[in-house]
């Protein structure tokens, strides 16, 4: 099988594909597109306009040589698999970094440890962004390549084994595709045709062209792109970033034209595929049926359960936490969904979201790390490096005890001694310059900075890596077995997965100090007191011992109600 080169240039007056010396004029189609020569797998080309330098295929399936470097030639049919992702309701989501979840830093590395997350009771593994970014190690938002996987992974074969060898253990994959942006180094795609427009800023500058002239080709670009993840490799679904920053005032949205094309492959291929979106704005459209007037996304991140948890166990109150400082905010998410819901917001000095409604809880995705919330302070803590071992039981008990789907940030079921720093890997030093002095500039006055890791030294990324060795010792092995225990007894438990709005009970003392939520048949009992309380009803699960049927402080127990 060949590749046929076909380029989007409209504006091109002369579209050139190089192979080794030569130079193959490629010849003008219809709505600004270009046609070249077919290709056997392996070879190695580029692409030139209007005799400029030559520059990678902005479909290219595999870059062995970065993102500066020639394409090659791959083949890739599309993957037919037999393999079917269990409902979110039943998921239990784990988020991982292929550069840290392994020494190597591989898909090869990855599969090594696949059993873990079998034993664990895991369903299905998210991949942060594996499309090709610049360098080695990076966390993957600054994609410049969208349909090449990334080369120093293991590249397209690499992927498909993993994706493989997750399917041969019943873990379904999400691929995290970024579409709001384009990396700072390596970003070829404007050069080529209106791939940016002035008419929309974002944090990264002018926004992606989603609705301004040429966006048509822009638009199916993106969505071929995260198609191909389904597809050619076989993945279960995607997970899209930050949906908040995409512009577009077109009167179907882009994310709305992306669910149906996802839809059309769901029926093509006929197995279940995955949307769960990043989505600040918590407006409920993003997860509305396409026939309500939604976009018709299967679910999407609920930060506010994360920031509620955190300023609760963490006493936080900086930043967007300030919205959280009541300390009924937690009990309202897990009544209604969302606690930011149309009120005022301290953080952002005007009203923000609008109410979830009746809608299902399992079109929430919740979490008490991730790679954002971790990765995104100074030094990387996770959870129980904040607030201590025994609080961090108790946020995980509130995450499976919880209507919404859980999600685990990678290494946080055994309270993994690494942080999960911010790391970049750059060729250009001007570049590397500011991404340092960004770093900083962003977060001027706060002292917690001072020691922050340079992101641009080899050394940070590898701090982050996950130490395996450590799981079977100590608090380590305490911890991963209170997430095993959680994860069994939510999946033994249908009340514990009930997404129906109302099936959440909470009541909470007045000073926050003691809650007991309830799930049907069981309950869990959170103890913030400061001393041991007494506890009613049979045991079913402890964060620590119950003697005489009382609950130590900073515990919590699961118990029957029925």
């Amino acid at each position: 099988m060949s590749t046929a080169v076909r380029i989007w240039a409209p504006h091109a007056t002369r579209l050139d594909v190089i192979v080794g010396d030569a130079r193959i004029a490629a010849a003008p189609d219809a709505d600004g597109w270009w046609s070249g020569p077919e290709l056997p797998p392996g070879t190695d080309y580029a692409v030139s306009v209007d005799g400029g330098p030559p520059r990678p295929d902005p479909r290219s399936r595999w870059q062995p040589h970065g993102v500066h470097g020639a394409s090659r030639a791959v083949e890739l049919a599309p993957v037919r698999t037999t393999f079917r992702q269990v409902p979110l309701r039943d998921a239990v989501l784990y988020e991982l970094h292929i550069g840290t979840f392994s020494p190597e830093g591989t898909f090869a590395g990855a599969i090594a440890h696949l059993d873990h997350l079998v034993e664990l009771g895991v369903t299905h593994v998210e991949l942060m962004p594996i499309a090709q970014f610049s360098g080695t190690h990076g966390w993957g938002y600054d994609g410049v390549d969208l349909y090449a996987a990334h080369a120093p992974y293991g590249g397209p074969e690499g992927l498909r084994r993993l994706v493989d060898a997750c399917h041969d253990r019943q873990l379904a994959v999400l691929v995290d595709v970024v579409h709001n942006h384009l990396g700072p180094e390596g970003a070829y795609l404007p050069e080529l045709g209106p791939y940016r427009t002035a008419s929309h800023a974002t944090p990264w500058g002018d926004a992606i062209n989603l609705d301004a002239e040429g966006s048509r080709e822009v638009r199916r670009f993106l969505i071929d792109s995260a198609l191909m993840w389904l597809r050619d490799y076989g993945a279960d679904g995607l997970r899209l970033d930050a949906l908040h920053a995409l512009r577009d005032t077109s009167e179907r949205h882009f994310i709305a034209e992306l669910t149906d094309a996802v839809r059309e492959l769901e029926r093509e291929l006929g197995r279940p595929l995955v949307l769960i979106g990043e989505w600040d704005d918590h407006d409920r459209v993003a997860v509305l049926p396409r026939a309500d007037g939604g976009w018709g996304l299967d679910a999407h991140w609920n930060d506010d359960f994360h920031h509620a948890i955190h300023a609760l166990l963490t006493g936080e109150r900086t930043g967007y936490f300030q919205d959280f400082a009541p300390l009924t905010t937690l009990a309202k998410v897990l009544r209604d969904g969302y606690a930011l819901d149309g009120a005022m917001s301290s953080y952002r000095g005007r009203p923000h979201g609008a109410p979830y409604g009746e809608l299902p809880r399992d079109r929430l995705v919740a979490y008490v790390q991730s790679h954002d919330q971790v990765g995104n302070r100074a030094v990387g803590e996770r959870l129980h490096q904040l607030c201590g071992l025994p609080r961090a039981k108790i946020a995980a008990a509130l995450l499976f005890t919880s209507p919404f789907v859980p999600m685990l940030f990678q290494g946080e079921e055994w309270a993994a001694s690494t942080p999960f720093l911010y790391f970049a890997d750059l060729e250009s030093e001007e570049l590397r310059r500011a991404v340092r002095e960004g770093r900083k500039a962003e977060h001027a006055g706060d002292r917690s900075w001072d020691d922050a890791p340079d992101p641009t030294d080899p050394s940070t990324r590898a701090r982050s890596v996950l130490r395996w060795d450590e799981r079977a010792s100590g608090e380590h092995a305490d911890m991963l077995r209170w997430y095993r225990a959680l994860i069994a007894l939510r999946r033994a438990t249908p009340a514990l997965r009930d997404p129906r709005p109302g099936s959440t009970d909470v009541t909470v003392s007045d000073d926050g100090s003691l809650w007991r939520i309830t799930r049907g048949t069981h309950s869990l009992v959170v103890n913030l007191t400061g001393s041991p309380v007494p506890v009613d009803g049979a045991v079913v699960l402890a964060s620590s011992p119950v003697l005489g049927g009382q609950l130590p402080a900073d515990a919590c127990a699961i118990v029957r109600t029925t």
